[in-house]
């Protein structure tokens, strides 16, 4: 079977490291705050100006002035700070940013991003996006393996427009986990159930494969 998206963001939440500053985009990313690992401390930024964001909140402790930059509600851990949109954007543009989780429409073997942007569908703009693929150390994308018609959303090139290039290490979808390197997906697990014939199947850019391929353990 594959992954909900809640289990998505609880595999990419195994790729945290005590210490950490992690931005969290929009979508499956934000999930990650509910599955932080209780042996480590990692301090979550919101680009909108929240560096300490914590999980969702209950009903009773729910904060309407204290949102993520989805517009969401959420919390803010001991030590949190809330700073301007100016002040954020310094940090991600300087490379103060360890880990950055994003979600993408498309993502191609040589590690290149779409994520903004659909031709002849109306959107906001690109928001931090632009900026997050370029300052971050390191970039992992969370998305469907395939689009609502089936279609691979792992290519050989990215067909819409790039948000980045050249920039993603890894992609967690519902059926697996991939690195990026010397141009070709490497397949390192797979979500529990799935085959690696389907993952072959649903996968349109290079993808190697090792002899064994782990289920993942959630």
């Amino acid at each position: 079977m594959s992954l909900s998206r809640d289990q998505i963001a609880q595999r990419v939440a195994q790729e945290l490291r005590d210490g950490y500053y992690v931005n969290l985009g929009i979508g499956i990313p934000t999930l990650v705050a509910s599955y932080v690992p209780d042996d480590i401390q990692v301090m979550l930024q919101s680009e909108n100006g929240l560096l300490g964001m914590g999980p969702y909140p209950t009903k009773e402790n729910v904060d309407a002035d204290m949102i993520n930059a989805g517009k969401e509600t959420v919390t803010a851990i001991t030590g949190a700070s809330i700073f301007s949109s100016a002040e954020s954007f310094a940090m991600i543009r300087g490379g103060h940013v360890d880990l950055t989780v994003l979600g993408a429409f498309e993502v191609d073997q040589n590690g290149s991003i779409a994520s903004y942007m659909i031709p002849g569908k109306l959107v906001k703009g690109m928001g931090g996006a632009m900026d997050l693929v370029a300052g971050a150390q390191n970039i992992i994308v969370t998305m469907t393996h395939a689009d609502k018609r089936g279609n691979s959303k792992l290519l050989e090139s990215c067909s819409l427009p790039l948000t980045g290039v050249n920039c993603i290490n890894k992609v967690v979808t519902d059926l697996a986990v991939m690195s990026i390197k010397d141009g070709a997906f490497h397949l390192e697990e797979r979500a529990p159930g799935v085959s690696v014939q389907e993952i072959i199947e649903k996968t349109a850019g290079k993808l190697l494969i090792p002899d064994q391929v782990p289920e993942m353990e959630l």
